[in-house]
């Protein structure tokens, strides 16, 4: 499954995911700090869906939400589907 998810409140303005039997295969930030949204993809590859949105949910950066936080709402959403 591929989605793609429009953040709110992050630098980044959108995140492309792809999943594969609960397993996160891609997580690709547009736009935002490269270094870090590069790092917070490549550290989600291979990961479980649950697990990621149990580490990543709640992480702050700017105001109540942040790029990791993002991808956890994203990948929750994607759990709806």
């Amino acid at each position: 499954m591929r989605i793609s998810y429009d953040t709110l409140g992050t630098c980044a303005s959108r995140i492309n995911i792809e999943i594969e039997n609960g397993v996160i295969q891609a997580a690709e930030f547009v736009d935002g700090c490269a270094g870090n949204t590069q790092a917070v993809g490549a550290l989600a590859k291979g990961m479980a869906v649950g697990e990621a949105i149990r580490r990543l949910k709640g992480i702050a950066c700017q105001g109540d939400t942040s790029c990791p936080d993002q991808l956890a709402r994203a990948l929750e959403k994607a759990l709806e589907k």
